[in-house]
């Protein structure tokens, strides 16, 4: 019976023992041995054996990428404006003895500073600037905890700003802002159409008078060309009349027919004159038909000489 009990009691210590010494560090984790209180390594992922009773896992570190939320907080401006303002910050243990040793909480110690350097930053720029300078705020950020943080084996990969959050007052004030600004510029577009409108109709006017009146000179070129043509066609049909006529007179027997078409025109013309008035003055040889034809003949054989 007391052997029983005494192989049972080296099993037991031999479990307990397996269970100090052989340690499994799973992926993407890292574990810091101490020696009898003082730093002896880092495990990294796979089996591992310690010595009993020497050797202890003093800190399990994780190695991936965090992230860490930042609480909201009031900020004021440099306008003197207090907003809320909270945020994500991602980071990466990259050296698990310093992140172990060199501050006793990382996490706490980031969040802080974040929170100090982002009042400091806010301060910096007006509320108006403030959501235009969000990505220049995080840089700063980024750069000032990175500059911190690396005694302590941490790595700030970045930080994002998630809400600002300005107060009622602020939000009302920013909104008649914005209504007045989008009613300015609806009133510069109108007048900028007005005007527009009346310079184009202006601009159309002044094309139609112009047009108008090239339209007036063509309309007056054409007519002069016109009637210069007619004046020409009608000269040139006289001209031809008259050289028939000449021609004709010339012919045989023509100088009579000239005599008889005269003596013809001055009767049908005396004769025209008489219908027209009671009273009219006639020469003294009205009577002498021979005499006028006579006359008429002389200066049509004086044109024809010439």
């Amino acid at each position: 019976m007391d052997s029983l009990i005494v192989v049972l009691a080296f099993l037991a210590l031999l479990l307990i023992v397996l269970a100090k010494t052989a340690v499994v560090v799973p992926q993407q984790n890292a574990y810091v041995v101490e020696r009898l209180g003082k730093f002896a390594g880092v495990l990294d992922a796979g089996f591992h054996i310690l010595t009993p009773f020497v050797d202890r896992i003093a800190y399990r570190l994780l190695l991936k990428e965090q992230a860490i939320d930042i609480p909201e907080q009031i900020c004021i401006t440099r306008d003197n404006v207090q907003v809320g303002v909270d945020g994500v910050l991602y980071l990466k243990v990259l050296n698990p003895e310093r992140a172990s040793y060199g501050i006793s909480n990382y996490t706490f110690a980031i969040i802080q500073l974040a929170q100090t350097t982002l009042r400091s930053e806010m301060g910096r720029i007006e509320l108006d600037r403030t959501f235009e300078e969000r990505t220049n705020i995080n840089i700063s950020v980024v750069s000032e905890l990175d500059k911190a943080t690396e005694p302590w084996g941490i790595k700030v990969l970045r930080y994002e700003i998630k809400n600002i959050t300005p107060p009622k007052d602020v939000l009302a004030a920013m909104e008649k802002q914005m209504r007045a600004e989008r009613e300015k510029r609806a009133t510069i577009l109108h007048s900028e159409g007005v005007r527009d409108a009346a310079i184009n109709t202006a601009e159309g006017d002044k094309q139609q008078v112009i047009k108008a009146s090239e339209a007036n000179k063509q309309q007056q070129i054409n007519e002069a060309e016109g009637q210069a043509a007619a004046i020409l066609t009608v000269a040139t049909a006289t001209a031809e009349g008259i050289r028939r006529v000449a021609e004709s007179i010339g012919a045989s027997g023509g100088f009579e027919a000239v005599q008889l078409r005269v003596a013809e025109k001055y009767i049908e013309q005396f004769g025209a004159l008489a219908k027209t008035g009671n009273t009219f003055v006639v020469p003294a040889n009205l009577a002498d038909v021979s005499s006028i034809i006579g006359t008429a003949m002389a200066f049509i054989k004086k044109a024809e000489k010439a």
